[in-house]
């Protein structure tokens, strides 16, 4: 009997102190939920908007209160001092955008890789040296930000991303890439600037989508033509040790030392093609025009000019018969000793000169049907990126 209720005696006394132990782990939870919300935020979660942006409010924790607004879209976090995220997270299956920018993370967070709809996910300036495999999950991924991390190889988990167009991983360690690199197909926009690069990733030479290339400050001494690239617009290749851009093809816009001589003497050749076609195209014009027997197209006022001649002569003509009969007539005669004293115009046409003698034309009266041609179209030729 004493054994037996000794006993009861002592698991009472031990589920008492269990209780006691469960009291403290409540209020450590209790604790971890009830995160201070700096002067604003408040309002913003009820504000309904589908962009929250609470980035460098010094958040060590993400605060539960985010992982309930499903309608959010876009979710910015930049600048604070998170180092994970609540699997919650998972349950904003509407997000499109998401900036975890300059906090402090060494993995990426696995609620990340639940979000299935995002398309632009930003990862820069954190302490990731690798990607989880669970990334694939992100088959809507667009745009992707790792710059300013510690890669030190390149992540093939994203050749899982079908739709990956822009992958910004410069600052970062990288010394060489895959020689399949070529299997992301989808890739438009690829920044490696600030790695160690000694020598171009000649993979480089069969990605055939590419249409932005930064290169800059890496240690490259020699760069290969570029021309094979045909979808580039964009290759920038600055602070290297070169004296000058590779060979690429006239579209290109190129960025670094030399560059902007080159681009002179490019625009300079340019031009002189572009007049050299101007003037085929005229001498083809008025060859036209001699083979059909018409007249000569004269620019301006000048193909008028010689019918408004004609019909003041006829003037002048008729005025002095009409003095002549005057003076048979006993009228007023005319003093022809002093010559009469005429403006004159300088008419220009087709680079001859002409000289015009007689009153100044009324343009508002006299009908003009005078023709101009027109020059053959130009093409123009423009630039483009960098944070969507």
């Amino acid at each position: 009997m004493g054994n037996s209720s000794a006993k009861e005696e002592g698991a009472e006394a031990e589920e008492e102190r269990d209780g006691d132990e469960e009291v403290p782990e409540k209020k450590k939870e209790e604790k971890e939920e009830e995160v201070e919300l700096p002067l604003g935020v408040e309002e913003l979660f009820e504000s309904g908007d589908p962009v929250l942006d609470i980035s460098y409010k010094k958040f060590k924790q993400l605060p539960p209160r985010v992982c309930t607004l499903l309608h959010l879209e876009k979710l910015y976090l930049c600048g604070n001092r998170l180092r994970n995220l609540p699997d919650g997270l998972s349950q904003l299956q509407g997000l499109r955008t998401l900036a975890l920018d300059f906090n402090k993370m060494e993995d990426v967070p696995a609620a990340v890789c639940e979000l299935r709809n995002l398309t632009h996910l930003y990862l820069g300036s954190n302490r990731l040296m690798n990607l989880p495999e669970e990334v694939k999950n992100l088959q809507n991924l667009r745009c992707l930000w790792v710059e300013s991390n510690y890669f030190q190889r390149f992540p093939r988990e994203l050749y899982d991303l079908p739709h990956l167009k822009s992958l910004q991983i410069g600052d970062n360690r990288l010394k060489t890439l895959p020689p399949d690199l070529w299997r992301m197909e989808s890739l438009r926009g690829l920044w490696l600037y600030g790695n160690r690069f000694q020598t171009f990733p000649r993979v480089l030479l069969k990605m055939e989508a590419l249409e932005i290339l930064d290169m800059d400050r890496n240690k490259i001494s020699e760069f290969p033509s570029l021309r094979r690239l045909p979808a580039l617009h964009l290759f920038s290749y600055d602070h290297n040790p070169v004296e000058g851009p590779p060979l690429v093809r006239e579209e290109v816009l190129v960025v670094g030392e030399g560059a902007a001589e080159f681009l002179e003497i490019r625009e300079a050749r340019m031009e002189r093609r572009r007049k050299a076609a101007e003037e085929e195209a005229e001498l083809a014009l008025a060859a036209e025009a001699g083979e059909a027997g018409e007249e000569p197209v004269i620019h301006g006022i000048l193909k008028n000019s010689s019918a408004n001649k004609s019909e003041m002569e006829a003037e002048g003509d008729g005025e002095m018969e009409e003095e002549m009969l005057e003076e048979e007539d006993g009228g007023p005669l005319v003093d022809y000793e002093e010559e009469p004293q005429f403006e004159t115009q300088e008419m220009f046409g087709d680079g001859d000169m002409m000289e015009f003698e007689g009153d100044e034309l009324e343009y508002d009266t006299v009908q003009m049907d005078y023709e101009y041609e027109e020059g053959p179209e130009l093409e123009e030729v423009g630039r483009q990126e960098q944070r969507a």
